[in-house]
């Protein structure tokens, strides 16, 4: 209910792309999936196709709820979308870089942030991350193990 308030209120939030209005077919196959209501003459059941969320509609969503875990969720999206910046403007330097002790310098920079891309204490108890470049003339293997303090 939260939630299609939130659609409601913020209409602007959600452009095309950002939502899916299941069909009936896609909306009987998620109903078989869980214990749902009856839908007919009985009491309960959606009477309107439910609306999904694309990627994009989910991290928009977060955004206007307010909820500890959408906060969170949102401080995490943010996060990310910072990592990867830095990982691209790393792989920009990387193939500017003339000298192989700048090259490994800057490869091992971003081994660290795809290992920090992909660490998730909450649910990996322990990571290993091993990334391998091979260039004709440099071969470079990094391999990061993470465990969960």
């Amino acid at each position: 209910k939260a939630i299609n308030q939130a659609i409601k209120r913020n209409p602007e939030k959600f452009p095309e792309g950002f939502l899916i209005e299941l069909t009936s077919k896609e909306w009987e196959i998620l109903k078989s999936q869980f214990v749902t209501s009856k839908n007919g003459k009985k009491r309960g059941g959606k009477v309107k196709l439910p609306t999904a969320f694309t990627e994009r509609g989910l991290y928009m969503l977060a955004t206007i709820l307010k909820s500890p875990q959408a906060i969170s969720t949102t401080i995490a999206i943010i996060n990310t979308f910072a990592q990867i910046k830095e990982l691209t403007r790393t792989v920009y330097q990387f193939a500017k870089a003339k000298k192989d002790k700048d090259k490994i310098k800057i490869f091992e920079h971003s081994t660290s942030i795809v290992a920090n891309l992909l660490d998730n204490e909450l649910i990996v108890s322990q990571l290993e991350t091993s990334l391998k470049i091979k260039l004709p003339f440099l071969e470079i293997t990094r391999t990061i193990t993470k465990v969960k303090k």
